[in-house]
């Protein structure tokens, strides 16, 4: 398995525009064959902050996941709206 954790900060003002589209991001990401996971969650305390937690099989489901239509439309829309972000990968270990 391959973990990747994103921390988002939406610029102000733009949370509602950003959520819908990450949500539906989110949605289509599980409809990949090697994505298991797509959380979304977010903090009161942190009303700018958007906290992703993704699973995939391997990293090169994750690869894939970054060429599919809707995360590059994902992109393409959201982009402009992030102040900054934050992406770490991890490989999950079993044993």
């Amino acid at each position: 398995m391959f973990a990747v954790a994103v921390t988002i900060t939406v610029k102000p003002g733009r949370m509602p525009d950003f959520l819908p589209a990450m949500m539906e991001n989110a949605r289509a990401s599980l409809g990949e064959p090697a994505c298991n996971r797509f959380d979304v969650a977010t903090d009161p305390a942190r009303p700018d902050e958007v906290f992703l937690y993704e699973l995939y099989d391997d990293a090169a489901g994750f690869d894939a996941h970054r060429e599919t239509p809707h995360y590059k439309t994902f992109t393409a829309t959201c982009d402009p709206m992030i102040a900054a972000k934050d992406v770490a990968t991890w490989s999950v270990l079993h044993g």
